[in-house]
């Protein structure tokens, strides 16, 4: 007789960001003078960094007020604006960078939980 056996399904794990363990992040944010969502924007991010990225990062600040011309250039259509220059692929991100699992799943220092779109 054979023995009547449940097949367990392995327990899932999330998969482990594709670069984050080592590469180096450089970012730049664009903002709109001292606006709530630009201040915002900025201890968003350094906070997130430091928290993840000790080390590893180079973050520039970019006023919009101060060097409007830049806008063009990087094609910045609504502030704040990080852009992630590295790692590749180039990355967009608007908003004032509040919603830190979205943003760390976005930077690929996390990885989204299987099936779920963040």
């Amino acid at each position: 007789m054979k023995a009547n056996r449940a097949r367990l399904a392995p327990p899932k794990v999330p998969r482990a960001p594709r670069k984050a363990a080592l590469s180096r992040y450089i970012l730049k944010l664009y903002v709109a003078g001292q606006s709530p969502k630009s201040v915002n924007a900025i201890a968003n991010i350094k906070k997130l960094c430091e928290a993840n990225l000790p080390g590893r990062y180079v973050l520039e600040v970019i006023d919009l007020y101060q060097q409007p011309q830049l806008a063009q250039g990087e094609q910045i259509i609504a502030v704040p604006t990080l852009i992630v220059r590295l790692p590749a692929p180039l990355r967009r991100i608007i908003g004032d960078l509040s919603n830190t699992e979205r943003l760390l799943v976005r930077l690929d220092i996390r990885s989204e939980p299987d099936g779920e779109k963040v």
